[in-house]
């Protein structure tokens, strides 16, 4: 169905607002986007990616390192003069919040989608706006987009009011995770983009940093007096912000014929009390408004569309007659009884002395909590009595029973059930080398394991056969450490956990460094007495689903520290925890949610990344690479770091893991597709003690090399590579792949390298 307004036409689709934020960057037509997956935002750059391969734009997409890489990414993007965009969520714009001041502070614009979710710890993943309250202080302006609809919409008024010469800043466009970004609605597009460029123009800046014959310093070291002119002029751009906007929405409205109001006021004419929300909850109090005007009770809700400059004029002009207010935060300013948005609602009443209306704060739909419309009908309630209700409350919350006692947790495990001497360990006294002599397999049927059986991982994940082999070895006490990830998900879902010995969970990027923190406490403790000498705790570090992206910082300056502890990375070659997008594991060529295959593009654009010879050049006493279907030559390995990390310092491994989903193949092929990733040296077997390099298993040897065509074959995310078309791509991998080899042989015969 089409829609014609003033000027253009518009078509009908049925889209969510991540396909909504990615259908408008498709027709902004940004330059750069520099992006890191996390949920619940990664959909946007995936949709943009599947429209990438089959030439549907132009953007140059970048994958960070993390997300505070993507957002130097784009920072360094739009010092270029172009048009920039970014998409995150919660701890990721977290992890990347010190970047956002540098980009305000030095006036450039961009667009970043944020897709509002809950501030981990404890770990979640659905929608409040913890991480949007983060975001007011930074200097940038905030958009609130409360359906499909205001998501593909503002993201066009974001890119003009970014730009507007008085103004330079950059643009957060914000909207509920999940409520918003994965529920689809009927919603009006263009038809071409011809409009819309009309309607956004040329981004023109005079200060670029492509211009050698004009150079420019960015970011110039301030003293006081000069900083604080600068913030002075960061305010004043704030405030030509809040006087361009309302013509920015107007003409947009003419384009589209949708209004954006910067407050939006619904059936406030002449409403007695209201109720005030941000984004979707919003919605839901306006059905209920309606149900109560047919009751007649003079009711209203107040929805801000624009948060930053806050409208504190609209406010005030809205409530000149309002006897009270419920102001609904999805997300807490602790100890200043009351969320954001009601404090600042209070001291924009505070400039109106006539005004008297009663502001009350109600903290709600935290980590996710639906709002439904009795919790509505309980905030106008509330408004309504307004004199016997407290100022401040959290609204959903529930007291537990007093004799209720938390579901027991999983009996810890008795040392004497693990350890059972399954591999014994001998130092050479000439080499100082190891030497590892393994029980039968059969042997260890019978060892406890730590991890007690029942979890949500998908059919044929390959994390728990590895696990069960590492723990089967493993003597003493064992303190683990899991970076979020599919293994951390699927083990410890509140209330319950898997685990029966110690178990700790920190984000990506700095599980290494907290590892080394209590490792040094413990042994801290242990000096002074406060533990016994005989104490034996073996400290592990579990991590994967491109884990080593994100978080190889700490973890390479855990190693140079050299703690004496075991980093474990599960590679299976993708982020999978958040979908199975890629990461430096994922091999050149291979298909995954953010490389994808299409007209244009046929997977990964690089190589992928050799993490064991990274930490091999720190020089650690031992670093291995394992399978985990090559059971006995993994569990020898990890016997050899146990025994190094509690003597000599820091061990890592890397342990090939089976993903089928984000593989795209079978449970039943997974011994197949394991062995010949090993017989292609795709994945070779070897380990680096003390500095030399031995190779574990050499299919050259054995006579069971195979092409890489052998391997790739064996895999939905790779067959694409075998056709004609792909040549090119698939002669880079095998070269790679054979200069890697190669290398290694000559460091396996060569024990100098």
């Amino acid at each position: 169905m089409e829609t014609e307004t003033e000027t253009g036409k518009q078509r009908t689709d049925f889209l969510s607002g991540n396909e909504a934020a990615a259908l408008a960057a498709r027709d902004i037509n940004y330059h750069v986007m520099g992006h890191y997956p996390i949920t619940p935002s990664t959909e946007v750059a995936e949709n943009l990616a599947q429209m990438r391969a089959n030439g549907e734009h132009d953007i140059e997409m970048i994958a960070g390192d993390s997300t505070h890489g993507a957002a130097g990414i784009c920072y360094g993007a739009s010092l270029g003069g172009g048009r920039v965009l970014n998409a995150t969520s919660a701890n990721g714009l977290l992890y990347a919040l010190e970047q956002l001041p540098v980009q305000a502070g030095t006036r450039s614009p961009m667009v970043l989608n944020l897709v509002a979710r809950t501030v981990s710890g404890p770990l979640n993943i659905r929608c409040d706006h913890s991480d949007l309250y983060f975001a007011l202080n930074t200097g940038w302006i905030i958009l609130l987009a409360r359906d499909p609809q205001a998501v593909y919409d503002l993201n066009f008024a974001a890119v003009k009011i970014g730009e507007q010469a008085e103004v330079r800043l950059p643009v957060i466009v914000c909207y509920d995770g999940f409520f918003t970004s994965h529920q689809q609605r009927r919603i009006q597009v263009f038809d071409n983009t011809e409009l819309t460029q009309q309607f956004l123009g040329t981004p023109q800046t005079d200060i670029t940093a492509l211009d050698p014959k004009n150079p420019i310093t960015f970011g110039a070291y301030m003293n006081d007096p000069d900083t604080i002119n600068n913030k002075k002029q960061l305010s004043l751009a704030m405030a030509a912000a809040r006087r361009v906007m309302p013509a920015v929405l107007r003409e947009l409205e003419q384009i589209t014929g949708r209004s954006y109001p910067i407050l939006d006021t619904y059936r406030m004419e002449d409403a007695e009390s209201a109720v005030v929300l941000i984004n979707s909850a919003a919605e839901t109090a306006k059905d209920v408004a309606d149900q109560l005007r047919e009751r007649g009770q003079k009711v209203g809700v107040l929805s801000p569309n624009v948060i930053r400059p806050f409208p504190a004029e609209e406010f005030r002009n809205a409530l000149k007659n309002v006897k009270a207010i419920v102001v609904g935060d999805r997300a807490d300013s602790y100890g200043a009884d009351g969320g954001n948005l009601s404090l600042e609602i209070r001291a924009a009443l505070q400039a109106d002395p006539d005004n008297q209306t009663v502001v009350l704060s109600r903290i709600y739909g935290l980590g996710g909590k639906d709002f439904y419309e009795t919790d509505a009908e309980s905030f106008f309630e509330q408004a309504q009595n307004s004199r016997q209700v407290p100022a401040f409350e959290y609204h959903g919350t529930y007291k537990g029973e007093p004799n209720h006692t938390p579901p027991p947790a999983m009996p810890a495990i008795d040392t004497q059930e693990v350890s059972r001497g399954m591999a014994k360990v001998t130092q050479n006294p000439e080499t100082g080398k190891l030497r590892v002599e393994l029980e039968p397999l059969w042997m260890m049927s019978d060892v406890k394991n730590r991890i007690a059986p029942g979890h949500s991982a998908c059919a044929g994940c390959g994390i728990f056969s590895m696990l069960h082999q590492i723990y089967n070895v493993l003597e003493g006490d064992l303190v683990v450490l899991f970076n979020t990830g599919c293994a951390m998900a699927v083990t410890s879902g509140y209330p319950q956990t898997a685990h029966r010995i110690t178990y700790i969970h920190n984000l990506f990027q700095n599980g290494a460094a907290t590892l080394s923190g209590l490792v040094e406490m413990y042994h801290a403790r242990v000096r002074r007495g406060e533990l016994p000498e005989s104490s034996d705790i073996t400290f592990l570090m579990l991590t994967g689903d491109g884990g080593m992206d994100i978080g190889i910082g700490s973890a390479l300056g855990t190693a140079n520290r050299n703690h004496r502890m075991i980093i474990i990375e599960y590679d299976n070659q993708g982020a999978m925890n958040t979908g199975g997008q890629f990461s430096y594991s994922t091999p050149l060529g291979h298909r995954t949610p953010t490389s994808e295959v299409g007209s244009v593009l046929a997977g990964k654009g690089f190589h992928h990344n050799d993490t064991a010879q990274i930490f091999a050049a720190n020089h650690l006493p031992y670093v291995f690479t394992a399978c985990e279907g090559f059971a006995e030559d993994l569990m020898r390995k990890v016997a050899k770091a146990q025994w190094y990390a509690k003597r000599e310092g820091l061990v890592y491994g890397k342990i090939m893991s089976f993903c089928p989903v984000g593989w795209r193949t079978p449970n039943s092929v997974a011994q197949s597709v394991m062995q010949a990733a090993l017989d292609c040296c795709f994945f070779p077997l070897y380990e680096v003690e003390k500095g030399q390099t031995t190779i574990t298993y050499d299919p050259d040897i054995l006579g069971t090399r195979l092409p890489i065509k052998s391997w790739l074959k064996r895999m939905g995310k790779s067959k694409h590579l075998l056709s004609p078309k792909n040549a090119p791509i698939l002669k880079s991998f095998e070269a790679e792949v054979e200069r890697r080899w190669k290398r290694l042989k000559a460091m396996h015969e060569h024990e100098e390298l």
